[in-house]
C-alpha cells in the first residue's frame, strides 16, 4: 500500500510530478503545432482514452495500438488494433483516411523490440505525415520511470527482472517472473544519439527535472 501511494504522488495523480510535466508536455506540443486544431493526427501507441482526457482537440485521431486502442462512438476519434511498425499496411487493411498532418507518440519507441525494430517506426513516422512528434524517457535520467528504480536501465537483465518482480513502486505488479521478465525484455530506453539517428532531421527537445533531461521528443 505504502509503494502504491508514493507512485500515485510521484507519477500517478492528478496533482503529482508526473501530471505537472504530462501538462508542461502539452503546452510544447502545442507550441510546436499552433494550428493543432485543424490538424489530422496518427497516435501510434496511445489510447483513445488519453485524447478525450488531453487539454488539446485536433481536428481527427486516428489511434493505433497493439493491444488496447481503446473504444469510441465519437467519429473524430477512431481507434486501430495494429502494429504501429507496420502502420502503412494496417491503416490500409482497416480502410480508414490515412491522410494525417502529424504523427504522435508518446512513450512507444522504447517498448517496440530493439534497434531494427525503433528504425522501422521511424521510417513509419517519416512516411505517414510532413509532421511528427515523438516522445520517449531518456536513457540517462537516474531514475528509470517504469518501475521509478533509480539506474535500473543500466542493471543486467536478472537483476532489473528481480525489481520489476518485487519492486512496490512498479505500476502493475506482473502476475509471476515470466510477465516480469517480458516487461523487462520490452523496455530498452534510448539516448538522444538513438533518436538523431532515428530522425536525422528531427528538433530534439528536452524536457528536463531539475535540469537534467527526464525525456527527449522528436520534432519534425
Amino acid at each position: 500500500m505504502a509503494g502504491t501511494q508514493l507512485r500515485r504522488i510521484l507519477v500517478d495523480s492528478p496533482t503529482s510530478l508526473g501530471a505537472r510535466t504530462r501538462m508542461r508536455r502539452w503546452q510544447m506540443f502545442r507550441e510546436a503545432f499552433p494550428a493543432i486544431e485543424n490538424m489530422r493526427v496518427l497516435d501510434l501507441g496511445g489510447t483513445i482514452e488519453a485524447w478525450r482526457r488531453a487539454p488539446v482537440r485536433p481536428e481527427h485521431v486516428t489511434v493505433l495500438n497493439l493491444f488496447e486502442p481503446g473504444e469510441s462512438d465519437d467519429g473524430r476519434l477512431v481507434p486501430v488494433l495494429g502494429d504501429a511498425c507496420d502502420a502503412t499496411r494496417v491503416l490500409a487493411q482497416a480502410d480508414v483516411d490515412s491522410r494525417f498532418d502529424i504523427v504522435f507518440s508518446n512513450s512507444l519507441i522504447e517498448h517496440v523490440g530493439g534497434h531494427a525494430r525503433r528504425a522501422e517506426l521511424a521510417r513509419q513516422v517519416r512516411r505517414l505525415a510532413p509532421h511528427y512528434w515523438i516522445q520517449t524517457p531518456y536513457r540517462y535520467f537516474p531514475l528509470e520511470p517504469h518501475w521509478l528504480f533509480p539506474g535500473m536501465q543500466f542493471l543486467p537483465a536478472a537483476a532489473r527482472v528481480a525489481i520489476a518482480a518485487h519492486w512496490p513502486l512498479v505500476h502493475t505488479k506482473p502476475a509471476n517472473i515470466d510477465e516480469a521478465r517480458n516487461e523487462v525484455l520490452w523496455t530498452e530506453l534510448v539516448s538522444i544519439t538513438e533518436m538523431r539517428d532515428y530522425f536525422p532531421t528531427a528538433t530534439i527537445l528536452r524536457e528536463r527535472i531539475l535540469g537534467v533531461p527526464k525525456s527527449i521528443i522528436a520534432v519534425g
